[in-house]
């Protein structure tokens, strides 16, 4: 076997013209350089990335946390009421609604009306045909004749047998026996003549009248239906009337605000079909009496409606001002009414302290419907919950959105 040696590469040194060897140790150090920088290199890079899974998997666990806090509304409680009215619910009514039935048997000859029709006092609504009726009348006006004639008669018997009695040609007996048969005779004239006049006011119901000014809100008969006046039957309602120029509405205050409905004071009232209008009623009395099962007082507010532009049965609005006494005091306050809770120990609001639900009484004064008067239990200060989970306990940790400061609207 032959032995090969190795020679260090040969370097020429500047301006002696003379190549020289390169140690072999300086080779290796190079080489041991650049495997401790790659080594480096990627140490850098594996702690790099084990650091960066770290901080994902730490922000990961604190959005998990995050997450799992309920995240609520609150709302700044209000000082004071935010109306000094109550708003009531209220309908609309005719103020004369009647029914129209007929006062004689027949059939109906004519209508001259339909629904919607606004009619005076007095107006013709129909005609009814009494055959019967009519036939009654003659007979009735024939034998008042007949009667007639005979009171005429012992008018004239009674007369004649008076004169003769002067004379003692008749005896007093006779006489008497002439007076008292005009007497019967005059009777019976006054009897006739009171039947005729029951058969013509019979005969005067055939043409039926408005009793008042106002619109026919139903009709109930036709050309030829059969009209029962209720003689031995059930009357048969021909026409509805309701009186329109004015209304009524009753409205039930409640007792706590009874003092807002004093007889001739203004009411507003709003209707859905007109939204931004107002109308302007009256309080025209009460029942002066608090309703034992609702504990409400009936009041009636009056409108005028010369124009027809309300409609009967409406559902109405009305506004009525409270009086002073009754305002809510200064350290009252009000919170909508969707942070209402309520549970088996009572009323609860849910406030968010350091940074947790707490649940705590209140006491209610009156109720606006949307918001509710707070007079204990709360403080201007306090942060509410809108729209508490039932699920919601003291000590439950909350997250807060935007306090929507003077939130009630």
């Amino acid at each position: 076997m032959k032995t090969v040696e190795i020679k260090a590469p040969e370097v020429t040194q500047a301006g002696s013209g003379q190549p020289t060897q390169v140690p072999l140790k300086t080779s290796s150090r190079w080489l041991l350089a650049g495997l401790a920088a790659a080594v480096a290199t990627l140490g850098a890079v594996i702690y790099t990335g084990i650091h960066e899974r770290a901080h994902a998997a730490t922000n990961l666990g604190i959005r998990t946390e995050r997450a799992a806090v309920p995240t609520v509304n609150v709302v700044l409680p209000t000082p004071g009421s935010v109306s000094q009215e109550i708003v009531l619910p209220g309908n609309t009514e005719p103020f004369n609604d009647t029914p129209i039935y007929a006062r004689t048997n027949g059939y109906l000859k004519r209508w001259y009306v339909d629904i919607g029709a606004h009619v005076s006092e007095g107006q013709l609504l129909a005609e009814i045909d009494t055959p019967e009726i009519d036939q009654q009348l003659e007979q009735a006006r024939a034998d008042l004749k007949n009667a007639q004639a005979n009171e005429q008669l012992a008018q004239i018997t009674a007369t004649r047998w008076q004169n003769l009695l002067k004379s003692n040609s008749v005896s007093k007996q006779e006489t008497d026996q002439a007076v008292q048969d005009l007497s019967a005779r005059q009777a019976s004239v006054d009897s006739m003549a009171a039947n005729v006049h029951r058969l013509e006011e019979l005969q005067s119901f055939e043409k039926v009248y408005a009793p008042f000014a106002g619109v026919i809100t139903a009709r109930n008969t036709d050309i030829g239906a059969l009209i029962n006046a209720g003689a031995g039957g059930v009357p048969q309602e021909l026409f509805h009337m309701a009186a329109v120029n004015k209304l009524r509405v009753y409205v039930a205050v409640p007792e706590i605000d009874s003092q807002a409905a004093q007889n001739g004071a203004k009411a507003a009232l709003t209707f859905d079909e007109y939204p931004g209008e107002s109308f302007q009623g009256t309080i025209v009395r009460d029942s002066d009496s608090i309703d034992l099962a609702s504990r409400t007082l009936n009041v009636e507010v009056d409108i005028e409606n010369a124009q027809g532009r309300i409609k009967t049965g409406a559902y109405a609005l009305v506004h009525l001002k409270l009086p002073q006494a009754t305002h809510a005091t200064a350290q009252s306050l009000t919170v909508p009414a969707n942070t209402l809770l309520f549970r088996s120990e009572g009323l609860r609001v849910g406030l968010v302290r350091d940074g947790r639900a707490e649940l705590v009484p209140i006491t209610i004064g009156r109720d606006f419907g949307s918001t509710v008067e707070v007079v204990a239990g709360l403080l201007p200060t306090d942060r509410v919950i809108v729209n508490p989970s039932d699920s919601l306990t003291s000590g439950n940790p909350v997250q807060v959105s935007t306090p929507q400061a003077g939130g009630l609207k």
